[in-house]
């Protein structure tokens, strides 16, 4: 049965950087946040895989979880997502189980079919074969990932005897996660596999809205394919960005704000009013999606727990919670985020203070009786001290 407390904890990067900004001091940061994130005990990182549009600067995630995971200790990393269209199946399995052992079995195996149009179309991929090739390579990877020889010949790829020299570091196997949005698509591929669920879109209006029916489509698949669909792997996405008030918050990421803001609508060639200014597009975003990123939350802790609040009430449960990190605030500022949410979002959520909580409150119960207890105490070792001190004439 699934309970708040076994919830998990853990960020979720595009990753979106500003274009005005050095990308090599950009890649170094996020290393740098995998290292605080470990350091405060979130559970995991997921860092994405694109091409183009400027904002979204890791082409490779393996590379990327291979320096971070040097500088890391317990965290788990997740590949968000690899686009499996843009690679050929046995490269890939050879990667991520190299990567696996590398970090001594730390790794989520993260999928889609890649999500940006100019990706797709630099590499000559029909956009809207994205889906079948994904599903075609999924079929093929599995396969590999259980140790089968693989032979298989689609329009885009060919496996002959191919067969992945490497294990993987668990046995049982890399957890393998597909990517679902607003369509039931990404539910039927997992469902069909028996793979974990990751809802990219959770926080934007229309993501939130289909989250149950989306998880119901996944429960009726996995039974269809003999699987069990287990809340625990389920994983939720929404941006957040905490400081001790909302004038704060509002502070921080005002000055860095507006190039999110000019990321979506430079693609959409639109130019809302709401852009204007700082204060329209953190309005904007609070009430409506902004673009991909979905609803944020740019406030307190108390608005970050009634965000995941409202999302344990709409999906019955799930397993883990990423906070979808976005580069608009001061390096200072934004370790002080990550610090607010570990030291008192995550706690809410783990009942880890329940025991202090009970104690403190027995004492207040009982406060008549100790103070009481206390007072007597005092009394006797007052008096047993002047009284030995009387008897040896001291």
């Amino acid at each position: 049965m699934w309970t708040a407390d076994s919830m998990r904890f853990g960020a979720f990067l595009a990753p979106y950087h500003p274009l005005d900004a050095d990308p090599a001091l950009q890649l170094r940061r996020d290393i740098d946040l995998m290292e605080h994130l470990d350091h405060l005990g979130f559970d995991e990182a997921w860092m994405g895989e694109h091409h183009s549009t400027g904002a979204e600067i890791v082409p490779a995630p393996d590379v990327f979880i291979a320096a971070a995971a040097e500088r890391t200790r317990r965290l788990r990393f997740g590949t968000g997502v690899v686009s499996l269209p843009y690679h050929h199946p046995l490269v890939t399995v050879d990667r991520i189980t190299q990567l696996d052992l590398q970090t001594r079995g730390r790794l989520i195996f993260g999928t889609g079919p890649g999500k940006i149009p100019l990706d797709a179309h630099m590499m000559g991929i029909d956009p809207s074969t994205q889906r079948r090739r994904q599903g075609e390579a999924l079929e093929a990877i599995l396969a590999l990932l259980r140790g089968d020889v693989v032979n298989m010949r689609t329009d885009w790829f060919t496996l002959r005897d191919a067969r992945a020299q490497l294990p993987t570091y668990d046995p049982a196997g890399i957890e393998v996660a597909t990517a679902s949005t607003i369509s039931p698509n990404g539910s039927v591929l997992a469902g069909t596999h028996g793979l974990s669920l990751l809802s990219l879109a959770a926080s934007s209006p229309m993501g939130f809205e289909v989250l149950d029916r989306n998880w119901g489509v996944y429960e009726t698949v996995c039974a269809e394919h003999g699987h069990t669909a287990d809340r625990s792997r389920w994983r939720l996405v929404n941006p957040i960005f905490l400081a001790e008030s909302r004038a704060d918050a509002e502070r921080a990421v005002s000055r860095r704000i507006g190039s999110m803001a000019a990321y979506v609508n430079r693609q959409t060639g639109e130019r809302p009013a709401w852009a204007d200014s700082p204060r329209g597009i953190i309005e904007r975003w609070r009430t409506d999606s902004l673009g991909e990123f979905g609803q944020a939350v740019i406030g307190t802790p108390d608005e970050a727990i009634a965000r995941i609040e409202a999302l344990i009430e709409k999906t019955g449960g799930f397993g883990t919670f990423l906070v979808l990190h976005v580069d608009m605030a001061s390096w200072e500022d934004t370790k002080r985020s990550y610090e607010l949410f570990a030291s008192e979002v995550i706690p809410h959520f783990k009942n880890r203070n329940r025991r202090r909580e009970d104690s403190l409150q027995y004492a207040a119960d009982h406060r008549e009786l100790l103070i009481g207890q206390l007072v007597t105490a005092i009394t006797k070792a007052h008096t047993d001290y002047y009284g030995d001190t009387a008897a040896t004439g001291a």
